[in-house]
C-alpha cells in the first residue's frame, strides 16, 4: 500500500473557513478552521465502501471500535448495504460492537476487549472487518489484531477513517484508509476531546492545552 491508496491532509492545503460551513454555535470559540467537510467525509466512504465491496467473498462481520468509531462505522455500513458484487449480490452483514482497552504490558495480548470469551469464538471462521475512527501510534490495533487472530476467523480486514502522520507510529496502515492527517489533534466526526465535540459533523484540528 502506498500514499496513492488515500487522501492525503495537511494545514497547509486544506484549511478551510467556518465562515464556508455551518457548525454548532457552542464550538465557534473553540475551533478556528475545518481539516476535512463533513461531504468530503461521505464522498470517500462511498469509494471505501466500494472497494470494501469488491473485496468481499461471503458474509462479513463488521466490527465497530467504540466510541470514536461509532459514525464512520454507522455510515460505512449504510453504503455498503446499497451496493452490488460484480455478480450482482450483496453482502451479507452482521454487526458487532467492541471496546477495547490498551495494556502498558503484554497482559491478555496487550489488550482487553469487551466481547466475552465465548463471544469472541464466535469469530472463527467468519470474515471480520474493524472499523475504527483514527489510527495514531498503531499498538493498540496490533495487539487486538494478535488477540483476535487467536480465535481463528477466516479473515480479518481493518479500515481506518484517519491515519494520523507521527514520529510514533509503529508503521501499521489499515487495509482501506479515508484520510492521512497531520500530528495533531483532530475533533468532531464522532472524535471527542473529553466527550465534547463528538457532535461536530466536519473534522477539526483544536489547541488542547
Amino acid at each position: 500500500m502506498n500514499s496513492t491508496d488515500w487522501i492525503d491532509v495537511t494545514t497547509e492545503k486544506n484549511h478551510y473557513s467556518l465562515d464556508h460551513f455551518v457548525i454548532p454555535s457552542h464550538y465557534e470559540q473553540d475551533v478556528s478552521s475545518i481539516l476535512i467537510p463533513h461531504g468530503v467525509i461521505m464522498d470517500r466512504i462511498q469509494k471505501l465502501a466500494r472497494l470494501i465491496v469488491d473485496d468481499t467473498q461471503g458474509p462479513l462481520v463488521v466490527c465497530c471500535i467504540l466510541k470514536g468509531g461509532h459514525q464512520y462505522f454507522a455510515d460505512l455500513v449504510n453504503e455498503i448495504k446499497k451496493l452490488r458484487r460484480n455478480n450482482g449480490t450483496s453482502v451479507q452483514l452482521s454487526l458487532e460492537f467492541i471496546r477495547v482497552k490498551s495494556y502498558t504490558n503484554d497482559t491478555s495480548g496487550g489488550v482487553h476487549i469487551s466481547l466475552t470469551d465465548q463471544e469472541l469464538k464466535e469469530f472463527k471462521d467468519k470474515n471480520l472487518l474493524i472499523v475504527e475512527d483514527i489510527i495514531d501510534t498503531g499498538a493498540t490495533m496490533v495487539h487486538l489484531l494478535n488477540r483476535l487472530d487467536t480465535y481463528s476467523p477466516k479473515s480479518v480486514r481493518v479500515t481506518s477513517l484517519l491515519v494520523k502522520k507521527t514520529s510514533r507510529s509503529n508503521g501499521y496502515i489499515p487495509h482501506y484508509v479515508g484520510f492521512a492527517i497531520p500530528d495533531a489533534f483532530v475533533v468532531g466526526y464522532a472524535l471527542d476531546y473529553n466527550e465534547y465535540f463528538r457532535d461536530l459533523d466536519h473534522i477539526c484540528v483544536i489547541s488542547v492545552s
